[in-house]
């Protein structure tokens, strides 16, 4: 059994496909695990707190519990031959919390970046107009607002950033793939 196998970290703002897409590089693996963070932190039964624009320190102790164990349980399934894909919504603190993660080799970072528009039109597609709606396109501005600047950033510390507007989530593995230089087996 090969171990240390690539981790990859696909990361964005709201409703740009971040699961979906993490859900089908895994499955291009024949030993393949998917980790969503946000399954982690819907995992807190009384207390949960939700992101939005105030962020206060019980939130962020979640969002931090939660990446520490979605990094510990990407190294350990790694480290047991299985291909991660752990996905997470992206905030200005995000960087720091998975370093360690993103240090190992075999490791890849990736930004799914459409256009605003495009998440936006997702979001509508996802949720329709479900009470959820509004609460997800809040989160969209507020992240593509933080990210302008962040973005630059990113790509110098080896990101992949993606813009996949006009991608179809086949099209959006296949990039993450080649950028990688990994053919699955």
């Amino acid at each position: 059994m090969e171990t240390n196998q690539p981790v990859f970290l696909i990361a964005g703002p709201p409703a740009v496909g971040k699961s979906t897409t993490s859900a089908a590089l895994a499955a291009r693996f024949a030993r393949s695990v998917h980790i969503p963070v946000d399954d982690l932190r819907m995992m807190v039964v009384s207390g949960l707190e939700m992101p939005g624009a105030d962020w206060n320190e019980a939130l962020v102790q979640q969002i931090s519990l939660a990446r520490a164990n979605a990094s510990h349980m990407a190294q350990t399934y790694a480290d047991a031959g299985f291909m991660v894909a752990l996905d997470d919504f992206l905030d200005l603190n995000f960087p720091g919390d998975y370093q360690p993660l993103l240090s190992r080799p075999g490791a890849h970072a990736v930004l799914l970046y459409p256009r605003q528009t495009a998440a936006h039109q997702r979001n509508y597609q996802r949720s329709g107009d479900s009470p959820g709606r509004a609460y997800v396109d809040e989160g969209i501005q507020l992240v593509y607002d933080g990210m302008k600047a962040f973005v630059p950033l990113m790509e110098q510390n080896g990101w992949q950033v993606l813009d996949t507007t006009e991608l179809s989530i086949e099209e959006t593995v296949d990039e993450i793939l080649r950028r990688a230089g990994i053919t699955p087996g």
